[in-house]
């Protein structure tokens, strides 16, 4: 592997490419000077239907001078521009630095109408139809590919349109979400349960919590087991959004249903991470957006005016 992080194919592509260069404008060169072997009226000899003849002419002056305004620009260019190796040009540009300077370009057009937001409460905002519609293009933009076009989420994606909220649904919290993103961690628990038969009893009881098809017997047996989950999700199993813990009881399943499913999750455990926008969006950005995201399960209190 090390000589993928070394010197030396920059080098070798850096050199290629001066050398290419300079070939082509040795070739124009040779041309230039030299002439075909012709027959005695200035053709090639080469004869195509009976009578379309080559003629053996010196390339045309404006081509050669073409030509070499080309090469003349390509040695510009490589010394203003990166393009040699790990040399970076005298003009020190980069496409994310160009892309930065864009973003920040178009973050300053619209800075008078973010500002209007940001001085609203949440709640207002969602009830705003202006800033509801930028806030689902900031949603299609950055949220969808987890959360889904319609927000309603899929396996391992939380649907964002309900009142089942892991962490807390306070517009607050959105927001805090948003800028920093989350990690949430359940650690694999087979060993504090007992033996595999334990683990079966105790997957059959959480189902037992949400009134989801189960075996009575084993979800007797597993309630005891109950006592190594209730430390995150609470004795009676409708979890801790201080935690992050998950509500057992309201028949939501993030990573999926049924037995198999839960016995998986206790001897595996999970971890999600919802990855913070603060590098990518504004402040106000996200102010508008978190108001969005919490007008999707506030429909009633959020009426776009």
């Amino acid at each position: 592997m090390s000589d993928f992080t070394s010197n030396f194919w920059a080098i070798y592509v850096a050199g290629l490419t001066i050398v290419s260069i300079l070939a082509c404008l040795l070739l124009l060169i040779l041309t230039g000077k030299s002439k075909g072997i012709s027959s005695s009226d200035n053709t090639t000899g080469h004869v195509w239907d009976v009578d379309l003849r080559e003629m053996n002419n010196p390339l045309p002056r404006w081509w050669a001078w073409l030509f070499v305004i080309t090469i003349v620009f390509a040695f510009i260019y490589l010394a203003l521009y990166p393009g040699l190796g790990t040399y970076r040009g005298t003009l020190g540009w980069t496409s994310v630095g160009q892309h930065q300077a864009e973003v920040e370009k178009g973050n300053a057009e619209v800075a008078p109408l973010y500002a209007k937001f940001s001085a609203m409460k949440p709640e207002d905002v969602a009830k705003d139809a202006q800033a509801m519609a930028i806030g689902e293009r900031l949603f299609m933009n950055n949220c969808a590919q987890c959360h889904g076009s319609d927000a309603r989420g899929n396996k391992g994606f939380p649907n964002l349109t309900d009142s089942d909220w892991l962490g807390g649904g306070t517009p607050e919290l959105i927001k805090t979400t948003i800028t920093n993103g989350r990690i949430g961690m359940m650690p694999p628990m087979a060993a504090a349960v007992g033996t595999a038969t334990d683990v079966k009893n105790l997957a059959q009881y959480v189902l037992s919590l949400s009134g989801s098809p189960h075996d009575s017997v084993q979800a007797a047996l597993g309630k005891e087991k109950f006592a190594v989950c209730a430390a995150c999700h609470g004795p009676d199993g409708k979890g801790m959004q201080l935690l992050g813990a998950a509500n057992l009881t309201d028949n939501i399943w993030l990573h999926g249903y049924g037995e198999k499913t839960i016995v998986a999750m206790i001897n595996e455990g999970m971890t999600n991470q919802m990855p913070g926008q603060a590098d990518k969006l504004t402040e106000a950005q996200i102010h508008v957006l978190a108001s969005y995201v919490w007008g999707l399960s506030n429909q009633g209190s959020a009426v776009a005016q």
